[in-house]
């Protein structure tokens, strides 16, 4: 007679764990989903009733305004020319300036526009800072995305002058 050295009983897997320590509490889990619900209830609701955009901000009397044209030749670089096809800058890396570029290539895809239309640069007296496509409904406000990507367009606009 030969003896197993093992005398516990086999172990069943469960659905369930003995040790609920480590697990995420039950309401938490129930409160984000009622949170992403309530969003897209919210959102839901927003674009059905056609509701303005708030907190957009007041365009004020335009200090300068510029035209460029922007190509993008990979991942991140891009050449910047004037509307005249005058070459501004040809980056090997544009940073923010090839990111308004991917975005804008995007958008104009999107409308059957050719990439190498100008897009719109207004300095407004406020100090605000906004690229504007004529051609479709892209506008970006350059300085939300913090003052070292708004000084990024300002320099490429002294090359302008």
């Amino acid at each position: 007679m030969t003896t197993d050295p093992n005398t516990a009983p086999p172990r069943t897997p469960g659905f369930k764990r003995e040790d609920r320590n480590d697990m995420i509490p039950m309401p938490l889990i129930k409160g984000m989903f009622a949170l992403a619900l309530a969003s897209l209830v919210l959102v839901t609701g927003a674009v059905l009733t056609d509701r303005p955009l708030v907190a957009t901000p007041t365009d004020g009397a335009i200090a300068a305004e510029y035209n460029i044209v922007l190509i993008g030749h990979d991942a991140q670089a891009v050449t910047v020319m004037d509307d005249t096809g005058r070459v501004v800058a040809d980056l090997a890396h544009g940073g923010f300036i090839t990111v308004i570029e991917n975005g804008l290539q995007r958008k104009r895809m999107l409308h059957g526009v050719s990439i190498e239309k100008p897009l719109r640069i207004v300095a407004f007296e406020n100090g605000r800072l906004s690229a504007i496509d004529a051609y479709t409904d892209y506008r970006v406000e350059l300085g939300a995305f913090g003052n070292e990507n708004k000084a990024a367009f300002e320099r490429l606009l002294q090359k302008l002058n």
